[in-house]
C-alpha cells in the first residue's frame, strides 16, 4: 500500500474560531507523526471563512514546534502571491529550525477569488504567466550557488525539497521538465487525472532531486467504525463543497444525517464527481477504496484530506486509515 500523509486545511468549524483550528491543526499533525504519516501539509488559501491557513510558514514554524520527526510542508505555497525571495527566506527560515523535515509545494492558482487576488499581488495581470520563471528564480535563491547578486539569508544552500502542485495538464509538464516531484489535487479536482499523470511520467526529466518520477495524489477519506458513521461525517465537507461552489462559502458545518438525498441534481452531480477520488465508510470499505484508487493511478503516494466537523472523529479516522497499513 501506498505511504500516506495528511494534507491540513485548518478548518474553522461553526461555533469555532481560528485559534481552535491552530490547535486542532497542531493536534493533528501530533496524531499523524505518532501514527507514521510520512508528511503534514497545510495549503495557502486567503478570504475563506472556514480556512485558517492563510499564513501557511508562519502556522508551519507552530507544528514544528510541536512535532519531532513528520516532514512538515506546504501544499502549497501560491507562489503568485509571493515573491519568490520572501518565500526562499520564509522557507529556508523553517529549514533553518527543522532541518531535513521541510516540504515546499508550489502551486499556481491564487488559491483565492480574484478581488483577494488583486490584493495579495497588486499587479496580478503582470505576474499570472510567471509561474515557471518564479519557480526557478526561488529554486535558484536556495541552492548552493545561485546566479543572482541577491542573497536569501536564510536560504541560500538550503535546497529545500520542491514540489510541484496542480490540477492540470500544466503543472505535470512544468513538473516533469525540472524533474520535480508532482502532487495532483484529485481530492477536489480529478477531472484531468488520469491525463496529467501520464503526462508528467512520459516527460520526466531526472535532475539532481529526483531520478525518476513521483507522484503524489490527493485523496478524500472519511473513516469511521461503521458506513452509516463515515457517510454523516462526509456530511460537513459535502456541504462545504457545494456552498463553496455556489458562491457562499462559510465555516465548516456540522454533519447533517440524508445530506445527499436532499440535494438538487446540479448539486449531486458536483458531489458524484469530487467523489471519484474519496473513501467513505469502515476500515474494510475504505481500504477497497484505496486500493483501488492506488491500482488504476499507481499513485507512489496518497495525501490524505479528511474535512471532519468533530475533531476527534477527524483523528479517529486518520487512525483507522493508518491501521490499514499494519494489517
Amino acid at each position: 500500500m501506498a505511504p500516506f500523509s495528511i494534507l491540513d486545511l485548518s478548518p474553522v468549524c461553526e461555533g469555532g474560531d481560528a485559534s481552535q483550528s491552530f490547535r486542532n491543526s497542531l493536534s493533528l499533525a501530533q496524531h499523524g507523526e505518532r501514527l507514521g504519516y510520512r508528511r503534514y501539509w497545510l495549503a495557502e488559501h486567503h478570504g475563506m471563512p472556514g480556512i485558517a491557513s492563510a499564513a501557511t510558514a508562519v502556522l508551519l514554524a507552530y507544528v514544528g514546534a510541536g512535532t519531532s520527526t513528520i516532514r512538515i510542508g506546504a501544499g502549497g505555497v501560491m507562489l503568485p502571491n509571493h515573491s519568490p525571495l520572501v518565500i526562499a527566506e520564509q522557507f529556508g527560515t523553517l529549514e533553518s529550525l527543522y532541518p531535513g523535515r521541510i516540504d515546499l509545494g508550489l502551486g499556481r492558482a491564487p488559491g483565492s477569488d480574484q478581488r483577494t487576488a488583486r490584493a495579495l499581488r497588486r499587479d496580478l495581470e503582470t505576474n499570472s504567466d510567471q509561474f515557471p520563471q518564479d519557480v526557478l528564480e526561488l529554486m535558484d535563491f536556495m541552492s548552493k550557488e545561485p546566479r543572482q547578486p541577491v542573497m536569501a539569508v536564510p536560504g541560500r544552500g538550503l535546497e529545500v525539497p520542491i514540489w510541484i502542485l496542480g490540477s492540470s495538464t500544466f503543472g505535470a509538464q512544468l513538473a516533469a521538465h525540472l524533474g520535480l516531484p508532482y502532487a495532483f489535487a484529485s481530492h477536489f479536482a480529478p477531472q484531468q487525472l488520469m491525463q496529467a499523470i501520464e503526462i508528467y511520467r512520459s516527460t520526466f526529466k531526472p535532475s539532481a532531486q529526483l531520478d525518476k518520477p513521483y507522484v503524489m495524489l490527493g485523496f478524500n477519506v472519511f473513516c469511521a467504525d461503521t458506513d452509516e458513521e463515515a457517510r454523516f461525517r462526509a456530511t460537513s465537507w459535502q456541504q462545504a463543497f457545494v456552498n463553496l461552489r455556489s458562491g457562499r462559502p462559510g465555516r465548516l458545518p456540522p454533519p447533517v444525517q440524508g445530506y445527499r438525498e436532499h440535494v438538487g441534481p446540479a448539486e449531486a452531480s458536483l458531489l458524484d464527481s469530487v467523489l471519484s477520488c474519496s473513501a467513505v465508510g469502515s476500515p474494510e470499505t475504505v481500504k477497497a477504496a484505496v486500493d483501488a484508487f492506488v491500482a488504476r493511478t499507481g499513485a507512489d503516494e496518497l495525501m490524505v484530506t479528511s474535512q471532519i466537523f468533530d475533531h476527534e472523529a477527524r483523528l479517529r479516522s486518520y487512525e483507522l486509515l493508518a491501521q490499514l497499513r499494519r494489517d
